[in-house]
């Protein structure tokens, strides 16, 4: 895809993390949408919603409408809402932890059923990369877990901030089908959106555009 001059362009992209809780979903989404990290781990309830603006090249802008789902949610009556209309899917596990791998295998085949008509984008990520010499999970069964399923590999570590806004541009680029130059520097931050949490028992509720002020409401997107 090619930029045309004097042109930008506008696209939303919802993406979806899924893993077990403690994998590192929520620092991976607060590293990527406020460059921060919080040190104590605080359990996702459900799901929480996160907004951030990127340009992607001098042409195109695009909104990332990133959702984290619970890890509690697996099986849950909410998660065919959480993950309905997503554009991408990043499978997060902790690689000092082996049974979170393990168990991203039930979290594909969740997803799988539930987008059976339109599937999205997939990406493995293996989080916590600064504690190599604590993996549990040797990079050879990550790379073929994700060459199996034909899935976008990545490892990064929220906690750092390595390779995490590289996973969600990158990702984005894959899916646009636009070419990112080796020396991608266009990651500059325009908007970013606090936190906004969904209980499970909350209904989930479509909206044709992203949310812009502070009365915003965690939502499901069904991009066309």
């Amino acid at each position: 895809m090619s930029d045309s001059e004097g042109e930008t362009y506008e696209k939303q992209v919802k993406i979806v993390l899924v893993g077990d809780g403690s994998s590192g979903k929520t620092s991976i989404s607060e590293r990527f949408s406020k460059d921060a990290f919080n040190r104590d781990y605080n359990q996702t309830l459900g799901i929480d919603y996160y907004l951030k603006r990127i340009n992607l090249t001098k042409s195109y802008n695009v909104t990332l409408a990133v959702n984290d789902v619970g890890g509690q949610t697996l099986g849950g009556a909410m998660l065919d809402k959480y993950i309905f209309g997503a554009d991408i899917v990043l499978l997060v596990y902790d690689i000092t932890n082996l049974q979170s791998f393990e168990n991203l295998e039930d979290w594909y085949h969740t997803v799988i059923k539930y987008c059976a008509s339109r599937k999205p984008l997939f990406a493995l990520v293996g989080n916590k990369s600064d504690l190599e010499h604590l993996r549990a999970v040797k990079a050879e069964k990550h790379q073929r877990f994700a060459k199996d399923r034909d899935m976008l590999s990545y490892f990064a570590s929220a906690k750092t901030g390595e390779s995490v806004e590289n996973l969600f541009r990158q990702v984005t680029a894959h899916l646009m089908h636009i070419v990112l130059p080796k020396n991608d520097s266009e990651a500059t931050r325009i908007i970013t959106a606090p936190i906004v949490r969904q209980e499970p028992t909350t209904p989930a509720i479509p909206i044709k555009s992203p949310p812009t002020t502070n009365t915003t409401r965690t939502s499901i997107c069904n991009l066309q």
